[in-house]
């Protein structure tokens, strides 16, 4: 009762909770870090941050440096998709959400166990006040250490301490690297819940997770041997929602205030909602998730984690139907979301009515195909009997022709206890995969990922020529000590003016010369903190440790930095014609021209395209400075500095200025001043996916070549034409009128000549007993004319045998129909097959109806004779 008391006054509300964390940390010397985007920068391994300490994983690996070496945070975190997947289990568990917050403190080598578990357990004790007797602590099953601080410096008894395996108090970031034991503090919730306590049994409700405690003490080797860090570092987590539900006196997360603050506006959208519903609570969770998503610049979309928002979305939208929730409802549930939490994201207010016009237009075009989708789900359901499983078939069309995500499928199945061949499914994908000819930019695959403890020192921006010494050697993916002439390989140096594939911007290339020797360097990659120079031994050796000349190609970089200031100010420019919503959705910046994604609902329609260069070449005739500073990131966002979504920035940042246009955070190459530019052409838009446009441009003399080429097609039309140059459009349009004529007239002679064909087929019609049997050539015809003369054929008698073909661009092709009757005497399919086999063709079809083709067109005229006498003949003998 005194938890849930403190909840209403305020004390164990989650807004205060979060702040008296922060603020117990950051009084104990730890920076307070502001929470990192969902979206991991530079960590193509995760799909969404899902953890607090991610925003960290570079200073843990040793490979970044941080102003601090103590820091405390709450971390927006989402676990939907990949390996780290809760959505299904939402609304149906006390704790799994899609979206959550994470309560963590970290040391970078300035503090360990001793200081991390005495830290803890202040907080959990005198802080929250917890009583000592409700909390529970599990150690690694070899951690003396940690049980040592437990029992002699908290206080806590040994039967309130259990030593666990590696599978539960062991973490590490992967195979190998940084790992260590951990401490995870567990909460009793009271004897009317079923559980025992940690290792002695299942925990079940009653005994709850709240804390892990991890201590970063190893480096585990490739031969899995432990090596111990020279500083060992702390890495802790804690839930925002599951201290919470213990400091609010609740078992359920979804009874927290957040939640229940959530769920109430849920309810208040329909008639008789009931807020405890479990269909309340996914919308809740749900909302949370897709808020978060959308305010860290995620949009819906058919890949990676814009098919994620899209499924929560449509996950969210079904149980809005279940509930009978007038649709649409989602974008409604923003302000209650900002109201929430809005004090401690304000980014969700700055994103609010991008967000509910997004969450409007994703839920309209979702519930156009719902209760369809829901329709033949339900009548596939009614048809299984006995087996109570839903075939793979049916869940992939469902998600082909419907756009329900597998998830959802699966969770309307769990409520009607019925099972789903998710194997089934994945086979009908993969056939679609294999059935598409899409092609995909192919990826690079060198293995750069040797972790040598090395860092190379980047110093492209104000030099392209340098002396370098070699720190690291590979050749077939494998670790070397010199590269042979003619040997394909990757060098990493100490020190490099080539700029790393990054950002969007290609890797740079050039040459590595020393006496003798020269290595051809066609791309650059940075990898474990290494910058690697990937190319060819052109001639002579190179060893480990040897000095070389490290050269870029000047007139590349140039074409690359033109590229790449053109892409800010086309963003700049997009941004002014299109508002602030207009955001990067990625870019390519090489040297030959330059592609920018952008976030947009419809087409940029050829009037607008100009505008956009207008605006462009108007910055470049303004000959602008090009400058760029670094600064800290809050300092660069607060100076209004566009962060993209993806990239992964540091503490310190640089910021490009282009002078009256554009403030961006951005690590690249670029021309000092845009003039540099010369000239700016958009030479193609085009949809990458729902949301999303893409423009193509070429500047320089790539650009005055465009307009060149444009110029010479331009007079060779008006040579053709016989006209002035400004006048070809308007004659092309006159010709394609004449065409279309033509072409009209063309029709109506061929409509003509099929009625009377047909007429002449019904007049000539054999009789063979009942039947009616109608085989004829019909000429060059379209395969749709064929199909419609044959039905218009077969509706003339009522017991009808019909037979007609025909050839268009050098095929044959031809259909069968036959009257129901008829079919089941002599099936379209078997004379399909029989005509098949005179023409060397092939088809399919019914009983009553089929079609086939040949390249052999030739044929077809002959052998449908050949076929009328056969088909008379074996209608005339007896049945």
């Amino acid at each position: 009762m005194r938890q849930a008391q403190g909840a209403a006054a305020g004390r164990g509300s989650a807004a205060w909770l979060r702040a008296a964390f922060l603020d117990y940390f950051a009084e104990r010397g730890h920076t307070k870090v502001p929470s990192a985007s969902l979206v991991p920068q530079g960590d193509p391994s995760l799909l969404f941050t899902n953890a607090g300490m991610v925003p960290f994983k570079e200073v843990f690996l040793g490979t970044e440096q941080r102003p601090y070496r103590q820091a405390v945070s709450c971390q927006k975190c989402l676990r939907a998709g990949g390996k780290h997947n809760d959505l299904d289990n939402v609304g149906y568990t006390p704790r799994h959400h899609t979206f959550f917050e994470m309560l963590g403190n970290f040391s970078f080598g300035a503090y360990f166990k001793r200081e991390a578990i005495a830290m803890a357990w202040e907080f959990l004790t005198e802080i929250l006040a917890l009583p000592p007797q409700r909390l529970w602590v599990t150690v690694f099953r070899d951690d003396d250490e940690a049980e040592a601080i437990w029992l002699q410096e908290t206080g806590l008894p040994q039967g309130q301490i259990a030593r666990l395996d590696e599978a539960d108090n062991f973490w590490a970031m992967g195979e190998h690297g940084p790992c260590g034991p951990c401490s995870e503090i567990y909460y009793d919730h009271g004897p009317h819940l079923p559980g025992a306590p940690p290792g002695r049994g299942e925990c079940g409700e009653r005994y709850v997770e709240i804390w892990n405690l991890v201590f970063i003490q190893y480096d585990r080797l490739g031969d899995g041997q432990l090596v111990a860090l020279p500083r060992p570092c702390i890495d802790t987590g804690m839930g925002l929602e599951r201290i919470a539900a213990v400091m609010q006196g609740v078992h359920d997360n979804f009874d927290i205030d957040i939640f229940k603050a959530l769920r109430q506006a849920v309810a208040d959208l329909g008639d008789g909602v009931d807020a405890a519903s479990p269909s309340c609570k996914v919308i809740a969770d749900h909302i949370r998730a897709c808020g978060f998503l959308l305010a860290d610049g995620v949009k819906p979309s058919n890949e990676g984690r814009g098919y994620v928002l899209r499924r929560i979305m449509r996950r969210a939208v079904r149980h809005g139907a279940k509930l009978g929730l007038p649709s649409p409802f989602m974008h409604q549930l923003m302000d209650p979301l900002i109201a929430c939490m809005g004090a401690a994201y304000p980014e969700l207010a700055d994103v609010r009515d991008q967000a509910q016009v997004m969450l409007l237009k994703e839920e309209n075009r979702f519930t156009e195909t719902l209760h369809h989708g829901l329709a033949l789900l339900e009548r596939a359901m009614e048809q299984l009997g006995a087996a109570r499983c839903l075939p793979g078939a049916v869940a992939f069309q469902l998600a082909d022709t419907y756009g329900f995500p597998l998830d959802l499928t699966a969770d309307i199945c769990r409520e009607r206890g019925i099972q789903l061949d998710e194997a089934g499914f994945h086979e009908e994908m993969a056939r679609q995969r294999e059935r598409s000819k899409a092609s995909r930019e192919t990826e690079q695959t060198v293995d750069l990922s040797l972790h040598t403890g090395q860092a190379s020192t980047f110093v492209g921006y104000e030099s392209l020529d340098i002396q370098a010494r070699v720190v690291g050697l590979l050749h077939e993916d494998r670790e070397v000590s010199m590269l042979p002439e003619g040997a394909e390989g990757s060098v990493a140096l100490d020190v490099t003016p080539f700029y790393p594939q990054g950002g969007g911007q290609v890797g740079d290339a050039g040459q590595l010369t020393l006496d003798g020797g020269r290595f051809m360097v066609r791309d650059t990659l940075a990898r474990g903190g290494l910058i690697w120079h990937v190319g060819t031994m052109e001639s002579g050796t190179l060893e480990l440790g040897c000095e070389v000349r490290a050269t870029v190609d000047r007139g590349r970089r140039e074409a690359i930095c033109r590229n790449h200031t053109a892409t800010h100010l086309l963003h700049a420019a997009l941004r002014t014609l299109y508002g602030a919503e207009a955001t990067q959705q990625g870019s390519l910046v090489a040297p030959e021209r330059l592609r920018f994604d952008v976030a947009l609902d419809g087409p940029v329609a050829a009037e607008h395209r100009r505008q956009l260069e207008q605006m462009v070449n108007g910055h470049i005739l303004a000959d602008r400075v090009v400058a760029t500073t670094e600064m800290t990131y809050q300092e660069a966002v607060a100076h209004g500095a566009v962060a993209l979504f993806g990239e992964r920035y540091g503490e310190v940042v640089r910021v490009l200025r282009v002078d009256g246009c554009s403030v961006e955070l951005c690590g690249g190459t670029h021309v000092s001043r845009t003039g540099e530019i010369g000239l700016f052409k958009i030479t193609d838009e085009s949809g990458v996916q729902t949301g999303v446009r893409r423009l193509e441009a070429v500047t320089g003399l790539a650009a005055l070549d465009w307009v060149q080429q444009a110029e010479r097609v331009l007079q060779d039309a008006s040579r053709l034409l016989n006209v002035p140059w400004p006048e070809v459009p308007t004659r092309l349009q006159d010709w394609a009128q004449r065409l279309r004529a033509m072409q009209e007239v063309q029709a109506q002679e061929a409509k003509e000549t099929l009625r009377l064909r047909q007429e002449n087929l019904v007049s000539q019609a054999l009789a063979v007993g009942p039947v009616r049997v109608m085989v004829g050539y019909l000429g060059h015809i379209d395969p749709k004319l064929l199909r419609q003369a044959a039905e218009q054929l077969r509706r003339h008698f009522a017991t009808v045998l019909v037979v007609v073909g025909g050839e268009q661009d050098g095929k044959g092709a031809w259909v069968v129909a036959v009257s129901a009757d008829v079919a089941t005497r002599l099936p379209a399919s078997t004379i399909n097959e029989m005509l098949s086999g005179l023409v060397c063709g092939r088809g399919g079809g019914r009983a009553d109806w089929a079609q086939g083709g040949t390249a052999a067109a030739q044929l077809l005229p002959g052998a449908l004779e050949t076929l009328r006498d056969r088909l008379v003949q074996q209608l005339s003998s007896p049945s």
